[in-house]
């Protein structure tokens, strides 16, 4: 029989012990940007935030359509999680209404777009403020993220891009956002193509604007033909349907892929930036582009 561990003399004393030590270790923790070492939970234990996903919104009937079945996809890989649809214009729900009938506690809202620009920096910023009554975190947008570039990528396989066309000197893609005055957007998109271009297997991708940056879609589509690449596809980066997806793949000399929608991947991707916002420590949340 093995004799008795007589080094502390009660169970109070080992946990007292216990939780000296781990105070300690959690005092040498560096501190966030504010100060503090631990931001606090958004939620009562066992509960989790509220994911509102905040599309741009569209005069396009379907577009609607295509986030709601984006989002019920987003159900079945979460089942249990209060997911909801909100948007910052033209369709209804609109954000801030979203917002205003929450019953109260946490929400993340996770911008269903591309790059780090106005609507990210301010429109979603000021409707979150505009509700007092509820803690809200803003995710990250979608791009830019590996499981962007397998929907591009999928997408353009529908389209009628094949392996041969990878290995081809005379393809070229160019890759279609709806466009921002906000460099870090048109940094966002284009690393969105770069590493589209890579998983293409060095085919040449050009990101190119529907509105408020350059260079257009027939402008890049000109750049590509100067370099010898004839045969050019058109890759939709944009969620749903709408006026910008319409007018980008219009000047598709060749093929031109679906907007993503419902991809499983970027169903998965929309999650990602979800359980990044929930646990990003710190008071402040920062826009990540990883």
């Amino acid at each position: 029989m093995t004799e008795p561990d007589t080094t502390f003399d009660s169970t109070a004393e080992l946990l007292g012990r216990i939780t000296a030590q781990l105070g300690d270790q959690l005092s040498q923790l560096p501190p966030t940007r504010t100060g503090r070492r631990m931001n606090r939970p958004m939620s009562r234990p066992g509960s989790a935030p509220t994911l509102i996903a905040v599309g741009h919104g569209s005069r396009d009937p379907r577009a609607r359509a295509t986030l709601t079945l984006l989002l019920d996809r987003v159900r079945e890989l979460r089942p249990g999680l209060d997911i909801r649809l909100a948007h910052i214009e033209l369709n209804a729900p609109l954000l801030t209404d979203t917002l205003a009938r929450h019953p109260g506690g946490d929400a993340v809202l996770v911008p269903l777009l591309f790059g780090r620009g106005y609507h990210v920096k301010h429109d979603l910023p000021a409707a979150a403020a505009a509700a007092p009554g509820l803690r809200t975190r803003i995710a990250a947008p979608l791009g830019t993220h590996p499981l962007l570039v397998e929907a591009l990528v999928d997408r353009l396989a529908e389209a009628g891009w094949t392996s041969a066309d990878s290995a081809s000197r005379s393809t070229g893609v160019v890759l279609a956002a709806a466009g921002s005055r906000d460099p870090e957007s048109v940094a966002d998109i284009r690393r969105t193509a770069a590493l589209l271009g890579e998983r293409l297997g060095g085919v040449p991708v050009v990101p190119a604007y529907a509105s408020a940056a350059a260079p257009t879609v027939p402008e890049a589509l000109r750049t590509l033909a100067a370099r010898g690449r004839h045969r050019i596809a058109v890759a939709s980066c944009f969620t749903a349907p709408g006026l910008f997806a319409t007018r980008a793949t219009a000047h598709a000399p060749w093929i031109a892929s679906a907007p993503l929608g419902a991809h499983p991947a970027l169903a998965r991707l929309l999650l990602h930036r979800y359980d990044q916002a929930v646990t990003l420590v710190g008071s402040h949340q920062e826009l990540m582009s990883a």
